[in-house]
């Protein structure tokens, strides 16, 4: 059967995608590293990175009110352009005096751009594509994000080393505006007309509309809403605030070893993405309370790995295997859940819906990573009172989805 995936407007977009990707991951690699260089702090930047996404959190439902009532293409292309301009404009402007503030400044305006991005480009893959095509489309998206977090900061810190921030900072510009380019070229159907109203009544509308569509009319795609940002509450506290505690401090490992299993993390979510594409079109779909259970399984693997008495090296194959579990069911998980969406979701809602879900996974994993690593800090001696009630949480999320997915579907 001939595939309909990658039609021009999709291939324009995944072309775009890998570009903006590639310019964000070099950006913010080249930026830490230059603010540990002057100011000695990693924490600084953690910090700058975290009030950044406040705006994110707080504009995303208004990008995706706007994603549904402007042309999704003209959108995409200011913005993109529009972040190329800010990067460019902090170049000039950067100096080693005034340094954190010009860096805070992008941040936040990147931050707001990214707000009412991420909702306009998750709409416009059903608006370009149908069907089970929507998973395979998620799912290389996914996978072009997987291996540009793995190619990008190496490539970029070779970048930095070899020709400073400023020259880094005009890669990146132009990343972005080739991004703009490309979307320049896509053809997609504008919104229908609909009666003009004053800006405020507009927000109301959309709103009241969409949280209708999705606690009456779509009640599925609030319980999917709630299943992924339980899931990443979870994974995420877990993977990032876990794994390198874990291994260098608990098993006392070197960073060659952390850095290893990272980068069999990175293979593992390329190999989920793959999995969902090919799960597409299958007779019989891959339940998302399946993937909870596996997911809570293999943090119960982990857990397992510090009761039993082995040597470390052992402990830390089991957990390289159960995070590498983990990552391929998380990947599984996120690309069906958010196809899902799209799939149940109308056009004109579609921005709307995309943006509540990107702001639940982002206000679940700071959560997720803040809970974590006090846990992590209380029970230090004792890891495994953190792994294992959290697999086994994970694993009832996922029983009780599935025993209430099954009394649903036998209701007449």
């Amino acid at each position: 059967m001939k595939t309909t995936l990658f039609t021009k407007n999709f291939t324009l977009l995944i072309l775009g995608q890998a570009s903006s990707l590639f310019g964000n991951l070099i950006l913010k690699l080249a930026l830490s590293m230059y603010i540990l260089e002057i100011t000695g702090s990693a924490a600084i930047f953690a910090g700058l990175l975290s009030a950044a996404t406040i705006p994110t959190i707080l504009l995303s439902p208004l990008g995706g009110i706007l994603a549904d009532r402007a042309n999704r293409k003209t959108i995409m292309v200011v913005l993109d352009a529009a972040t190329g301009t800010a990067v460019f404009c902090a170049a000039l402007a950067l100096s080693s005096v005034n340094a954190i503030a010009v860096i805070g400044t992008l941040l936040v305006i990147l931050s707001v751009l990214g707000a009412f991005e991420t909702p306009t480009v998750q709409a416009c893959i059903p608006q370009m594509l149908a069907g089970d095509d929507i998973i395979r489309g998620n799912a290389v998206v996914n996978q072009v994000a997987s291996v540009a977090c793995l190619v990008a900061p190496t490539l970029g810190g070779i970048l930095y080393a070899a020709v400073g921030l400023k020259l880094v900072l005009y890669a990146s510009v132009a990343c972005f505006l080739i991004t703009a380019l490309l979307e320049c070229m896509i053809q997609l159907e504008p919104p229908r007309p609909r009666p003009h109203v004053s800006l405020f009544s507009t927000i109301k509308q959309d709103f009241v509309e969409s949280i209708r569509f999705i606690r009456e009319e779509q009640p599925e795609i609030l319980n999917m809403l709630l299943l992924t940002a339980l899931s990443r509450f979870f994974v995420m506290g877990i993977t990032i605030i876990g794994l390198p505690y874990l291994v260098r401090t608990v098993l006392g490992l070197d960073a060659a070893c952390y850095g290893f299993t990272e980068s069999l993390l990175a293979v593992a979510t390329i190999g989920g993405s793959i999995a969902a594409g090919l799960i597409a079109g299958k007779k019989k779909a891959c339940k998302l309370a399946l993937l909870l259970e596996s997911l809570g399984l293999c943090i119960l693997l982990s857990g397992i790995a510090f009761v039993l008495p082995v040597p470390v090296m052992v402990k830390y194959l089991v957990n390289t295997a159960a995070f590498c579990g983990m990552q391929v069911s998380i990947s599984i998980f996120s690309i069906l859940a958010v196809s899902r969406i799209q799939q149940k979701t109308p056009n004109h809602l579609l921005g709307k819906v995309m943006a509540y879900t990107s702001t639940i996974t982002l206000c679940a994993q700071p959560a997720g990573q803040l809970l974590y690593g006090l846990l992590f800090d209380w029970f230090r001696h004792t890891v495994s009172l953190v792994l294992l009630p959290t697999g086994a949480i994970v694993w009832g999320i996922g029983l009780l989805d599935a025993v209430s997915s099954e009394k649903a579907a036998k209701k007449p």
